[in-house]
């Protein structure tokens, strides 16, 4: 019988959401070449199915804002795949391009309720089985703007920082429940459509900071959230990874 090859998947159920395109999309296809039979939840349903089909995984509607939402999408994926090994949360918004003092209040809610309440809800929702079963991987996407804070972007930014703080409290909880690591991903500026939403000023901005020059590829992040959740990566927990092209060297 043939070894494993280094990082597989093989036979585990991982979850991805906001999996219908960009950053997530690229990680439930290296999920799926690696294995791992894979969950890409999003909102847009029609954007799931697509990624679904093309991987031979499935799509699953969720709103990771709405507890309700996690809990039926959850129950879904346990339903059709089986026990989750395997959570990366992906789903994110930029919000409104404005100054603080432009924002409305409702635009920090918005934010804040996909991007780090929407982690909560998730991690909260597996973290139980994970526990009971000694083992599980979670990957939260965070931003090196989590760290450094990006003007016009303070909901961004703030909610940002959060996830990374939340993956190192939630590290510490179950260090010694299992082999269970929970890490977050901190990109710089990464080549997806979200770029589209931005002002090109927001966008040179942030470019500028990078010294390698470019912007990252959706295929080196998801390398990097491969590795994290597989299991060779049984001793790294509670950190955060920037992959920001040698923007971020502290």
């Amino acid at each position: 019988m043939s070894e494993q090859p280094f990082f597989s998947l093989q036979g585990q159920v991982a979850v991805v959401t906001g999996g219908g395109q960009g950053i997530g999309e690229g990680i439930a296809r290296r999920f799926a070449a690696a294995g791992a039979r894979v969950a890409v939840l999003d909102m847009k349903a029609d954007m799931a199915r697509a990624v679904a089909e093309a991987i031979g995984g499935v799509a699953v509607e969720c709103d990771v804002a709405s507890a309700a939402s996690v809990a039926r999408a959850v129950a879904e994926v346990r339903r059709r795949l089986g026990p989750i090994d395997i959570l990366v949360n992906n789903a994110g918004i930029t919000g409104r391009n404005l100054l603080m003092w432009e924002l409305e209040e409702s635009d920090f809610d918005r934010v804040y309720a996909i991007n780090l309440k929407g982690v909560f809800l998730m991690c909260k929702a597996v973290i139980g089985e994970m526990i009971e079963r000694r083992y599980g991987r979670i990957v939260n996407i965070a931003s090196v703007a989590g760290k450094e804070g990006n003007p016009t972007l303070a909901p961004y930014s703030s909610t940002k920082a959060g996830v990374i703080c939340l993956s190192k409290a939630l590290a510490k909880e179950v260090a010694a429940k299992g082999d269970i690591t929970i890490n977050s991903v901190a990109p710089a500026v990464i080549q997806t459509k979200i770029l589209d939403t931005l002002s090109k000023e927001t966008v040179t901005y942030m470019v500028s900071r990078i010294p390698m020059g470019r912007t990252g590829k959706i295929e080196e992040v998801a390398a990097l959230v491969h590795y994290l959740a597989s299991r060779e990566a049984s001793f790294t927990t509670g950190q955060c990874y920037d992959i920001s092209g040698g923007r971020s060297t502290y």
